[in-house]
């Protein structure tokens, strides 16, 4: 089986408060608690694979607070990483903090959820505000579009994308929200993106406020577990604990595995 070197890749962050991070009532909520926007890149001696693609440059220029440092794909780039070279790119669930820039792989195939495919396609995404605002049309139509190529793998639960990475349907923060897995020279990594933003989250068990499940989310809690290899493995989606639990491989890149 390969084995992967996992990076995570950050490429912007933001000035929030607790209270925004925690569903329910958050003790000291306004206090700050800033976010972390990453990317995550899996290579082995076959495969260069990237796990969500971020913010878009434009829609970045309409959230508020954020410090968006440069594109996923610059930032990709100053590891000398491509958007030519990469083979697969897996998109975990379709908000738009994590398909901005999916459109400039143009040669990797994506690998997504067909439940979240269905629901995002589907009548009752338009209906529900409350998750509706989370989705760029444009990026959804450019999935389609891949699709039509050829260029879209929609799986139905677990599934390997290469030897040595997989992929997890947990659902819980969206219907159709999936976790990667891969094998490293440490153990099974698991790259958490939005079923577990935070440490605190998963560690505290405390869901995030957004959620399409409030049952899903646990469930993907526990999912998480059972793959990672141990809890030093699990890699949460938006937390800036990241840089400092693994090592630094330049100021906004930590190395989960080397």
């Amino acid at each position: 089986m390969s084995r992967f070197r996992v990076y995570a890749v950050r490429y912007a962050q933001r000035y929030a408060k607790r209270g925004e991070h925690f569903h329910g009532y958050e003790p000291g909520g306004e206090r700050s608690h800033p976010t972390a926007y990453y990317v995550w890149l899996a290579v082995s001696d076959e495969h260069t694979v990237v796990v969500d693609t971020g913010i878009a440059p434009g829609r970045a220029a309409r959230v508020e607070g954020i410090d968006y440092r440069c594109s996923p794909v610059a930032a990709l780039a100053e590891l000398g990483v491509t958007a030519e070279s990469v083979d697969h790119v897996v998109l975990t669930h379709l908000h738009y903090d994590h398909t901005g820039t999916a459109r400039e792989f143009t040669r990797a195939a994506y690998v997504v959820q067909q439940a979240e495919l269905d629901y995002w396609s589907g009548p009752w995404a338009e209906r529900i505000t409350r998750e509706r605002w989370l989705l760029e049309d444009d990026d959804l139509a450019d999935l389609r579009a891949a699709g039509k190529e050829g260029r879209v793998r929609a799986v139905d639960g677990d599934a390997f994308v290469v030897p040595g990475l997989s992929v997890h349907l947990v659902g819980g923060h969206t219907a159709g929200m999936q976790v990667v897995r891969v094998e490293t020279a440490r153990g099974h990594v698991v790259l958490a993106s939005d079923a577990s933003h935070f440490y605190e989250n998963i560690e505290g068990d405390r869901p995030f406020p957004i959620l399409h499940s409030m049952t899903g989310m646990y469930g993907a809690f526990d999912r998480i577990k059972e793959l990672a290899g141990g809890p030093e493995l699990v890699v949460a989606g938006h937390d800036p604990l990241v840089l400092e639990r693994f090592p630094s491989h330049g100021p906004d890149v930590a190395l989960i595995a080397p």
